[in-house]
């Protein structure tokens, strides 16, 4: 004889059977299955036991409304019948429906005239939801008759037996193993509709399994018939890497084992219940996670070999944790510290989630549940009383508002560096560490954090572990030249670091003097300026930073495309609060010293970082160039260059045929100046370059120490722009000669700035040999010439465009994306 298909359980939970649409998608999934005898195990319809509870919550308090409630509950699965049976079948189904509903009233009453229902008449009544969506689906199937064989009701009540102990329902498998073969003939070839979440005691009354009752009797009814495969059917696509309410980046896993799956449930994670699983895995029985409305998706299976290779599968969490820490120096050596305090938190019923204890054996700390926090410090001070008293134990201190983070994978056994990145991530997302535990198997890391920082801490890890992209949130101030530039750029490539690199440069906010946008979860960078324009709000600087800094992504980053000494004014503040600063503002470094020290310190103690390589020759490597030399131990003696493009500009043109007014008035109207040509021309620009040069190398300057020759005659340094303009003229006979006289000894004018190791820094117009470095380059060149103890004979020199919006935003971008490796983007 053939032997018969293999049996494959499918368990529905209450979204998937909540109305007739879901009955017909249920039915459409059951017949595309592949050809096996099926084991349906369904819950109730949504909300319905909740519902059935509610009526003896009312019964209780002697509110006859119950009686309303339960015809309201008769009413919802007569129209679910009335749409999926045929009148005669929905008639039947409703006659039984009533049958039932008379026999709830009569124990409501009974419920009503006591005030009070035992456990047992509450799981009971509890357990009618899951009898009624079966029938009404037994009915339904069979009716469609588009897989072959019968389909058979069948009521888990008088299959399953239980003994309810301290552990929970404990499955007694001879007994049930033979109430099934009673029932279901061995050789049976069809559908089975299993009511799930029920089952009986041993006085064959009826029973429910608990918390996650379905899943559970989906589990024991795949043992039962040798299984195999378990799917369970749900509202998601299967497992999630992380909870995609506080992790939207949250990808499927598509493998675990039972005890990955096991350990993420454990902390929170949207899985099967552990205990429910435990039929299965006794008997090595593959479980699908699957979506009930999303079919096509493959979900997540659970198994006890997955072939996955991802060490880290997934990262969890649980709110609302206490921390309880016993500290003392006559705990060192003692036997038994741990015993009694573990003992006295189980006489009093308080749970322990986590265990954390340095080997010092000064001190033990475990996280309990908050609302057991206040017991717990009671029943440990009475039972360390007399330690307390003597000053054998020093302290008993409940920490609350905390969280434990869970991260968790097999393949983490035997892997180097999984620890390191998860508490780097943590580091740098600026999330504290309050107790590690972690288990001889390397299969869960777990820290407690602040619960106000828990989402935080998961985003961090989640993207430190490439589960998802690394994002910053990103408030970029100042969207004029520069920042437009930045932002074009940013559009360009932001697609392809999101699937390259992984890297999500968030723009979630753009302010300007007068105006501000705010983007959730980001600005659609395609369209800025018309979304700035229509829906732009009036700036405020408070509510721009409140929006960009948010809990849930970890890294925030102010962009301040200004030249405003205002905004540069809140660079120490920002980063003394975890805000990392990106900026080509050149007033924050150039100021005076003890706000540069300022700025030094509170990246130290905010752990941030400050980056402002465009601040010196917009997008040449100028600072960076420097900070290799120091650091990899070269003497830096000198830094000479010409640190102006403007002034570049003017001098590479200026020849003679035409006058130097007329010179800076063209350069003027080509947008070579600023608006107002006096801030090239007197140097401060150049000057402000070398005072971030010199800080660099180490030298206490300040703006005064720089002796700056300005181009500015002393009196048109006032007056408004046009009044400057049309009086320059006046100047160009002593340019001229200045001209002349550099050409009769055979050089050139250049405006440069010099630094040296010594401190002497001088910008002004020099005198260069024709063939200096400095007297043949491109017209808006910056050219910067390093003279170090390396590179003495042959000074290290870095050229190119030194200004312009395109290649300063190119030098903030570079900048940005420097930032993101240092956070642990894979660039």
């Amino acid at each position: 004889m053939s032997q018969p298909d293999p049996w494959v359980v499918h368990k529905f939970g209450g979204s998937s059977v909540a109305d007739a649409d879901c009955f017909r998608k249920v039915a459409a999934i059951l017949e595309a299955a592949p050809p096996a005898r099926l084991a349906v195990v369904l819950s109730a319809c949504k909300g319905v036991t909740d519902a059935l509870l509610r009526l003896v919550a009312l019964a209780e308090r002697q509110d006859g409304a119950y009686r309303a409630e339960l015809a309201q509950l008769r009413s919802r699965h007569a129209a679910i019948a009335a749409e999926v049976l045929t009148p005669a079948s929905a008639q039947a189904y409703l006659a039984g429906f009533d049958r039932d509903c008379q026999d709830l009233l009569g124990i409501l009453h009974a419920v009503e005239l006591t005030r009070s229902a035992a456990n047992t008449v509450s799981d009971l009544i509890a357990g009618y939801g899951e009898i009624w969506s079966s029938r009404l689906f037994q009915r339904f199937f069979e009716e469609r008759r588009k897989r072959p064989g019968p389909v058979q009701w069948v009521d888990a009540s008088r299959v399953v037996l239980v003994d309810w102990s301290a552990w929970g329902p404990g499955i007694q498998w001879t007994e049930s193993r033979a109430n099934l073969e009673a029932q279901v003939p061995k050789d049976f070839a069809g559908t089975l509709v299993i009511t799930g979440f029920i089952a009986s005691d041993r006085r064959g009354v009826r029973t429910t399994l608990g918390r996650n009752g379905s899943d559970f009797s989906a589990s024991i009814f795949g043992a039962l018939l040798d299984a195999a495969e378990i799917h369970i059917w749900t509202d998601v696509d299967g497992v999630l890497s992380a909870d995609p309410r506080r992790v939207p980046d949250a990808t499927i896993i598509d493998s675990l084992s039972y005890n990955e799956a096991m350990e993420l449930a454990y902390f929170g994670a949207k899985v099967i219940h552990p205990k429910t699983m435990a039929p299965a895995v006794k008997d090595s029985i593959p479980i699908w996670i699957r979506n009930t409305f999303a079919p096509q998706k493959v979900g997540t299976l659970i198994c006890a070999k997955p072939d996955s290779q991802l060490p880290v599968k997934g990262i969890t969490s649980i709110d609302r944790v206490a921390l309880v820490n016993l500290e003392g120096t006559g705990m060192i050596g003692v036997p038994g510290t741990a015993h009694r305090l573990f003992g006295a938190l189980r006489e009093e019923g308080i749970s322990v989630i986590l265990i954390s204890q340095g080997s010092s054996e000064h001190s033990i700390c475990c996280a309990i549940p908050q609302e057991q926090a206040e017991r717990a410090a009671a029943v440990v001070l009475r039972a360390f009383e007399r330690e307390l008293r003597d000053g054998q134990i020093q302290s008993v201190d409940v920490d609350p508002d905390l969280a434990i983070l869970a991260v968790v994978g097999d393949g983490m056994a035997g892997t180097p560096g999984i620890a390191a990145k998860v508490f780097s991530s943590l580091g740098t997302a600026g999330v504290n560490v309050r107790a590690i535990a972690q288990g001889a198997s390397e299969r869960n890391i777990s820290v407690v954090v602040e619960g106000r920082n828990a989402t935080r801490a998961l985003r961090a890890v989640h993207a430190g572990l490439y589960l998802s992209p690394h994002t910053l949130s990103i408030g970029v101030i100042g969207p004029g030249a520069v920042g437009r530039a930045l932002l074009e750029q940013l559009a360009s490539q932001s697609e392809r670091l999101r699937q390259q690199s992984r890297l999500d440069l968030r723009v979630r906010g753009l302010l300007s003097s007068k105006r501000m946008l705010l983007g959730e979860p980001g600005i659609n960078l395609a369209d800025w300026p018309g979304q700035f324009a229509e829906k732009g709000v009036p700036a405020d600087l408070a509510r721009f930073l409140e929006h960009v800094r948010v809990d849930y992504l970890p890294h925030t980053v102010i962009v301040d495309c200004t030249a405003s000494q205002a905004v540069a004014a809140n660079y120490a503040q920002w980063l003394a609060a975890g805000i990392h600063v990106v900026t080509p503002n050149k007033k924050a470094n150039s100021g005076e010293y003890a706000y540069y020290q300022k700025l030094r310190e509170a990246r130290r103690s905010g752990g941030t970082h400050y980056l402002y390589e465009a601040t010196v020759g917009a997008g040449l490597p100028v600072v960076q160039t420097l900070r290799d030399l120091r650091e990899t131990g070269d003497d830096v003696t000198s830094i000479e260059g010409i640190f102006s493009g403007t002034l570049a500009y003017l001098f590479n043109v200026y020849d003679g045929s035409k006058t130097f007014s007329a010179i800076v008035n063209d350069a003027r109207a080509r947008g070579f100046t600023e608006p107002d040509p006096r801030d090239d021309l007197s140097g401060m620009d150049v000057a402000r370059k070398l005072i971030i040069l010199g800080r660099e190398m180490g030298l206490a300057l300040e703006l005064k120490d720089v002796r700056v020759e300005s181009l500015v005659p002393s009196d048109l340094a006032g007056g408004s722009i046009e009044d400057f303009m049309q009086n320059l003229p006046r100047y160009d006979a002593a340019m001229r000669a200045r001209l002349e006289a550099a050409r009769g000894r055979g050089r050139v004018l250049r405006y440069t700035g010099r630094i040296t190791a010594a401190g002497e820094a001088t910008v002004g117009l020099k005198e260069l040999e024709l063939g200096h470095p400095f007297a043949n380059i491109a017209l808006t060149d910056n050219v910067v010439r390093f003279a170090t103890r390396r590179y003495c004979d042959n000074p290290l020199i870095v050229q190119g465009p030194g200004a312009g919006p395109e290649v300063t935003a190119g030098g903030v971008f570079a900048d940005l994306l420097r930032l993101a490796a240092y956070l642990g983007a894979r660039l």
